[in-house]
């Protein structure tokens, strides 16, 4: 039984859960027991290789969070070397007389063959790399990692809302939303970690100082009071010693902060740190040609070193030539493949040809838009819109006719414009390479930028450039890309007119699918019962209202319920909207909280039931002077619902919902007219404004 526990404690799984507990400890008992000299020699080349690694990881790593881990990698290491120093001091101390190797072969090696064994020398280059370690590199690192959690910190609200905006616009699901903000919350925690740890690599640069100070004392007074040796003999035994042990420490705690300071400099994601130096060091070409010319003339000046500036400007000189003839050849490749993909010549004579039918959806762009709707240049908007397809026929409940994207060299470069069948619904300017930053009015200052309007939900907003992202997201700005701002602007477009997009042929597309899986059910309703051209207006007259049809198996099921008696469009729809009351009243009041809602006063109602008994339902008159007040007293109070935080909701009776419901929606959009009969019977009502008491 034993040995089963033992076989199933050695598991990969547990000895990784086993090793960081196991290191620590054998880190902290370094400070207290004894250690050999093969073991300390091990220990500190160890400590080099990891510090070589933690280097060399920085560098290749594309992001931050690829290095989460590098706080707790930073404490690791700084508290072995303390563990380390504390360990080799006390074989200094006690075995120091014997010879120089009396602390193992690394801390000889470092304080003879470094520094020749002069105590001097070794002094100096000790104090020089703590130096640059204290005070150039981990200061310079810190406060960077300072500013950084400070800048991240503020900015989270603003990166939240945008992964809110891209969610809502369908650009992305819950799932990439949620990853999103993960990300985002971890990289506010990484850089407040490492505005803490880079605390860590200061105190170790401290402490090195001091332990050489204590070990150099002590160990000439150990040296000369407890072994009799001269003061020069203890001199030239301990100090080199202790410089070297000094040296092994310091060497792996310089890495470690130059590790440091290139994980919170890092600027962007695109590739590793040595490609992107590369990338953009040595990409142009004239900076290239400029300093060839600079070095040469300097390798002419007498007394310096001539073979050297000409040999470098030399190789500058080449490198800037291979490029000037690498963009050359580039661009003469263009106009071979513009002449080898010119289209035949076009036939004069017409044909049907040169019919075209309106696009149903369609979005016309500027030439300076065109790298955003480009496949071969993979045009992120591209993307974005099939994007937004799926997410309105998940939502809405059919499948959308595709937007058909071309350019228009009559629209202003940067601008473009969305069609329905052929008719501009909107349009606006989007710029490349720049952000929209929107204020959902709670932000803490101005931007400097081009001031302008979001087009999708016309809030004031500013077009900024990318370096000035961090700062919109820090003073509480919404910040989207191009491809966003445009994207977001169809979505809302295609959604305001979800019911002109669903014509007869997606109707039928739409049956048949549902007929897939009840053949049944509608085969007895279409066309036996009723025809597709008024399950049709029925499906419009709910989309107008914004009501999805998702739940096509009970719109159907009402349908065939009531189609025997009943053929109007108007009534089937009051029939089909009460058996999806639930769903209705779930979207405008999610969960099971309370109703608040608007009412009518029993005044105007009684007037506007005479009103709709005389004129026969749907050619009820309402009085000029009535309507008029109507309309405002709504408006009012539609507002004031939506000023608290509350849906605009105006309940009303069966017999007058259709009727309101199309006399205010042109002027108060966003009021939703419900008749009593939705409103399932487990929901609790109250009313918490009369519309009616001003409008007379």
């Amino acid at each position: 039984m034993d040995a089963l526990n033992l076989r199933a404690l050695m598991t990969p799984t547990n000895l990784r859960l086993l090793g960081a507990p196991i290191f620590i400890m054998m880190v902290l008992s370094m400070m207290v027991l004894p250690l050999p000299a093969f073991l300390l020699d091990l220990f500190f080349t160890f400590n080099i290789a990891l510090a070589v690694m933690v280097l060399l990881v920085s560098m290749y790593t594309r992001k931050v969070l690829d290095f989460s881990v590098f706080p707790t990698v930073l404490l690791v290491t700084t508290l072995l070397r303390l563990a380390l120093n504390v360990a080799s001091t006390r074989i200094v101390l006690l075995e120091g007389h014997t010879g120089p190797d009396a602390a193992g072969k690394v801390i000889e090696a470092f304080g003879h063959f470094l520094v020749g064994g002069n105590t001097a020398i070794g002094l100096v280059v000790f104090v020089i790399l703590t130096l640059i370690n204290f005070v150039v590199i981990t200061k310079g690192a810190g406060r960077i990692a300072e500013v950084s959690a400070r800048f991240t910190l503020d900015a989270m609200p603003g990166k939240q809302m945008a992964i809110d905006a891209d969610l809502n616009a369908g650009l992305i699901d819950e799932a990439e939303a949620k990853r999103r903000r993960k990300e985002v919350s971890q990289e506010s925690d990484f850089f407040g970690a490492m505005d803490g740890a880079s605390k860590f690599v200061r105190g170790d640069a401290v402490a090195g100082i001091l332990i050489l100070i204590i070990n150099i004392i002590g160990g000439l007074l150990v040296g000369m009071i407890q072994h009799g040796m001269s003061a020069g003999a203890a001199s030239e035994t301990y100090v080199i010693l202790t410089i070297g042990d000094g040296l092994v420490a310091q060497i792996p705690a310089l890495i470690i902060s130059v590790a440091a300071g290139l994980v919170v400099s890092r600027v962007g994601d695109e590739g590793d740190m040595g490609g992107q130096v590369v990338a953009q060091v040595f990409s142009n070409p004239r900076v290239l040609m400029l300093t060839a010319g600079i070095i040469g003339v300097l390798g002419l000046i007498p007394g310096m070193p001539n073979l050297v500036f000409i040999l470098i400007a030399a190789a500058l000189g080449g490198l800037a030539w291979y490029k000037i003839q690498t963009e050359r050849s580039a661009a003469a490749a263009v106009p071979a493949e513009a002449v080898a993909a010119q289209p035949p010549p076009e036939s004069l004579e017409a044909s049907w040809n040169d019919v075209a039918p309106v696009d149903v959806l369609g979005l016309e762009v500027g030439y300076r838009l065109i790298p955003m709707v480009d496949k071969s240049q993979d045009g992120e908007l591209l993307k974005r819109i099939r994007g937004l397809r799926k997410k309105f026929a998940q939502e809405v409940g059919f499948l959308a006719a595709p937007v058909h994207i071309r350019d228009n060299l009559e629209l202003r470069p940067n601008a473009y414009r969305i069609a329905l069948k052929g008719v501009e619904i909107g349009s606006g300017e989007a710029y490349p390479g720049q952000f929209l930053a929107i204020n959902p009015g709670r932000v803490t200052g101005p931007l400097a930028g081009r001031e302008t309007r979001d087009p999708a939900f016309d809030l004031p907003a500013y077009w900024i450039d990318a370096s000035q992202r961090e700062q919109a997201h820090a003073l509480g700005y919404t910040v989207v890309d191009a491809s966003t701002v445009v994207a977001t602007h169809l979505n809302h477009l295609i959604l305001n007119h979800a019911a002109e997009l669903l014509g007869r042929q997606e109707t039928q597309a739409l049956l048949d699918h549902i007929g897939k899986d009840a053949p049944k059910l509608v085969e007895d309703l279409v066309p036996a019962q009723l025809s597709v051209s008024t399950v049709q207006r029925v499906l419009q007259s709910l989309l107008e209202e914004g009501v999805n049809i998702r739940d096509m198996r009970t719109i159907i099921e009402t349908l065939a319920e009531h189609a025997p008696r009943l053929q109007d469009p108007i009534e089937l729809t009051a029939r089909v909207r009460q058996a999806l009351g639930r769903s209705i009243m779930q979207s405008l009041f999610p969960g099971n909280a309370e109703i608040q809602v608007m009412a009518l006063d029993p005044t105007l109602e009684r007037i506007l039931m005479q009103a709709v008994a005389s004129g026969g339902g749907e050619g009820a008159v309402i009085e000029p002077g009535l309507a008029d007040g109507l309309l405002r007293h709504a408006a009012q109070i539609a507002q004031r619902q939506e000023d608290i935080g509350l849906p605009p909701v105006l309940l009303v009776p069966p017999q007058l919902r259709w009727l309101l419901s199309r006399f205010l929606r042109r002027s108060v959009p966003s009021l939703k007219v419900v008749a009593n009969s939705e409103v399932p019977e487990n929901r609790t009502i109250r009313v918490t404004a009369m519309v009616g008491s001003a409008a007379g």
